[in-house]
């Protein structure tokens, strides 16, 4: 199967090593690219905490950069939000990355279930733009936490006769979409949006595909928010 894959790179390129090691043809074209903020972790980090929470696995690939400085907060557990997040954390020398359900909102209920060991803070390196799903499901629980945009996801201005070209040519059977903002981005191509209404549309969660709109492709979603879930759907 072609397979559309619109994630921002690295990932983009990852994701289609790992389809067309199953079989499948992979078509990149990333939407968005991220900017990454690194001393907005630095300035959080430097206050009190007992804990750090992650929603996604650039936030960690943004602090690369300052892997040098990181040494003082490496011993505090990080609450992540799925395996690839932990990780990542891992990779950059933390030493306790535990893993959770797959959502922002499911990682704060994990996160309250252990409160008892944030009596010093829990700092919160987040994105932009992103679901207020975990603050809110934070602040229910009546758990604070001091945020941290430390990267930024820019739109790639694809001009629309490239996109409409590339699905032209290469005719994607499926597309794949991991973020709100990468499917709201992309149907906002008008090529995007009229190319192939018959296409499968595979998402990680209902609040991505509700990016999507009406009348537009095949639209399914993943049983859990993982890679594996999307790609048992192809």
């Amino acid at each position: 199967m072609r397979v559309l894959v619109t994630r921002p790179q690295p990932s983009a390129t990852a994701t289609a090593a790992r389809l067309e090691a199953i079989g499948h043809e992979a078509i990149v074209l990333p939407m968005m690219e991220s900017v990454h903020l690194p001393q907005a972790a630095l300035d959080a980090l430097a206050f009190p905490h007992s804990a750090i929470a992650v929603t996604s696995a650039e936030a960690l690939r943004a602090l690369s950069a300052i892997r040098d400085r990181l040494a003082p907060y490496l011993q505090a557990p990080v609450f992540c939000v799925g395996a690839a997040t932990a990780d990542a954390a891992r990779q950059l020398g933390f030493q306790s990355a535990m893993v959770g359900p797959g959502t922002g909102a499911g990682l704060a209920q994990f996160i309250a279930s252990t409160s008892g060991n944030l009596a010093g803070g829990l700092v919160y390196l987040a994105g932009l733009p992103r679901s207020p799903g975990f603050e809110t499901a934070l602040l229910e629980a009546g758990i604070g936490c001091r945020s941290a945009d430390v990267y930024r996801m820019s739109p790639i201005a694809h001009a629309p006769e490239t996109i409409e070209s590339l699905l032209l040519s290469r005719k994607p059977e499926a597309a794949l979409f991991y973020s709100r903002e990468t499917a709201r981005h992309f149907f906002a191509l008008n090529a995007a949006r009229t190319a192939f209404p018959g296409m499968r549309l595979i998402c990680l969660s209902e609040h991505v595909a509700d990016a999507i709109p009406p009348g537009i492709g095949q639209i399914v979603i993943a049983a859990q928010p993982n890679e594996k879930s999307l790609f048992a759907l192809l």
